[in-house]
């Protein structure tokens, strides 16, 4: 059987690349490309396509965790399977909760990245190593992981946001946010917003600053 698939990554040597290395397997066709998250999502919903390999960041427009929620949202959705430069818990989290089939980092050995594009096209998970400890822990100690919404409201610290700009920025109320913050304290062990960022950012939790 051949598996169809859509690159999508805004740069065009990566996916050059990525051509090179999966057209050379027998059982698998290039589909597409798209450079851009709404791009990917056009072309998934135009069909003939089996697996998506999505990027997380591209440089404007949707991040790829929205993509992959409005491509596996639709019904005989093609399976997406994240590759990524990223393995911090907030982007592991968002794309997992988008509905992606597997999780996979750019500096994957060709023979893991061809399994793992069978692995999602048969319906499995594909997880790298590391993304698949990283989730192994958290279920572990679940009391000590940062939820989702408080792994959101962090990022918006590192950001410089205030509390009142990450309430709306959420919708929440300023109460809630403090509330959150507290608890991501505790969790970190920390007292203050810069420890919490810089003790989440060395624990690979959420991304360093800059692009």
């Amino acid at each position: 059987m051949t598996i169809r698939l859509l690159l999508a990554d805004d740069h065009p040597v990566v996916r050059a690349g990525l051509r090179a290395v999966l057209s050379a397997e027998p059982d698998f066709e290039i589909a597409g490309e798209a450079p851009t998250a709404e791009r990917a999502v056009e072309l998934a919903a135009a069909g003939d396509v089996d697996v998506v390999l999505m990027d997380l960041q591209f440089g404007t427009g949707a991040h790829g965790a929205e993509a992959t929620a409005a491509i596996t949202a639709r019904p005989d959705a093609p399976r997406v399977l994240v590759l990524t430069t990223y393995d911090t818990d907030a982007d592991i989290l968002a794309a997992v909760e988008a509905g992606a089939a597997g999780y996979l980092l750019k500096d994957a050995p060709p023979a893991e990245l061809a399994a793992a594009v069978r692995t999602a096209a048969s319906g499995r998970s594909a997880l790298a190593p590391a993304v698949a400890h990283r989730l192994m822990d958290r279920m572990r100690t679940p009391a000590a992981a940062l939820s989702r919404r408080e792994l959101e409201v962090l990022e918006l610290v590192r950001e410089g946001l205030s509390n009142l700009r990450i309430s709306k920025r959420l919708f929440l109320s300023q109460a809630t946010v403090k509330s959150h913050l507290v608890h991501i304290y505790a969790k970190l062990g920390v007292e203050s917003r810069t420890a919490a960022v810089a003790a989440a950012t060395e624990r690979g939790v959420i991304r360093r600053s800059g692009p």
